[in-house]
């Protein structure tokens, strides 16, 4: 719980930083937290999930001009948390379907090392994240997606047990 309320401050504090920027849109939804692969999975529950996506500022229109996000994820059985920023291409194939790629960083309150059977050992407090999108856009506002996130630390601490959620959002563009 203690790390909670760090992640809380967190989140405000980046929640003021794209003051220049504009919001674009907001989703937010339900995940199946750590759905395993291979029986990697320990931890319970479901996440509660809430993302900010900004405008794509100038000087990204280089690399395909993606949207800076962030945004937290709340575990409702008490294992692991996050905050998370970082940047989104968005492909739209055909008229109101669309696709996300995202990359970035997070940071949660869950285990670096532990023995408990129904924990991961994170490693690292500081995760990368990224994550893929299928969504379907009802209107010129409304969208509802499947997304899938995976965090780890990519092998850089000696736990890397890494975390992989997969839900269903609704969004709002503005």
């Amino acid at each position: 719980m203690k790390h909670m309320g760090r992640l809380s401050l967190l989140l405000l504090l980046l929640a003021s930083v794209p003051a220049q920027a504009g919001l674009s849109e907001i989703r937010l939804g339900v995940f199946d937290h750590d759905i395993g692969f291979l029986g990697h999975d320990k931890e319970g529950g479901a996440d509660i999930n809430a993302e900010a996506l900004f405008d794509s500022p100038d000087f990204l229109k280089a690399i395909w001009a993606p949207r800076p996000h962030m945004g937290a994820s709340v575990n409702t059985q008490g294992d692991t948390s996050q905050l998370y920023a970082g940047l989104t291409w968005t492909y739209e194939p055909i008229q109101k379907v669309f696709m996300d790629f995202s990359f970035g960083g997070s940071v949660h309150n869950g285990e670096l090392n532990t023995r408990e059977m129904d924990r991961k050992s994170l490693g690292s407090r500081v995760l990368f994240r990224e994550s893929l999108s299928l969504g379907y856009r009802i209107d010129d506002h409304h969208s509802v997606s499947i997304a899938f996130d995976h965090e780890s630390n990519a092998n850089l601490a000696s736990h890397n047990a890494g975390l992989n959620n997969l839900g269903i959002r609704w969004g709002y563009r503005f």
